[in-house]
């Protein structure tokens, strides 16, 4: 494990704004990591209320925001090439690889990815 840092997924966020106090305690105290793509993704929900959008974006600026570097573009075109991923979730995924941290996500689909250091969150 690199440090404290964990990357998070798409979903992971989305628990821990919905209070999820489980996911909350594991990762208390570590420096959280997005992708610019989780941040996308988020941010863009329709019917997001401005209230809903300050809550986001306070959190998202305790967290290390991560762009598209070549790196990240070129391990993105490999894992897309060997998996059946959605280039999202391909991207979020490669960033992790690419910083060499610990990725959680409950989506089961990135354990067939066996390059990443995965943690699988259960509810």
């Amino acid at each position: 494990m690199n440090g404290n840092r964990i990357f998070l997924d798409t979903n992971i966020v989305l628990y821990l704004l919905n209070g999820d106090r489980t996911l909350a305690h594991f990762l208390n105290g570590k420096n959280l990591c997005v992708s610019i793509i989780t941040e996308i993704e988020i941010l863009s929900f329709k019917g997001l209320k401005i209230e809903e959008e300050k809550v986001i974006k306070g959190f998202l600026s305790e967290c290390h925001i991560y762009g598209i570097s070549d790196e990240i573009k070129e391990i993105t075109i490999q894992i897309r090439k060997t998996n059946r991923l959605k280039l999202p979730d391909c991207l979020i995924v490669s960033t992790s690889l690419y910083l060499g941290i610990p990725f959680i996500s409950a989506d089961t689909d990135f354990k067939n990815i066996s390059e990443i250091n995965f943690i699988h969150f259960e509810r």
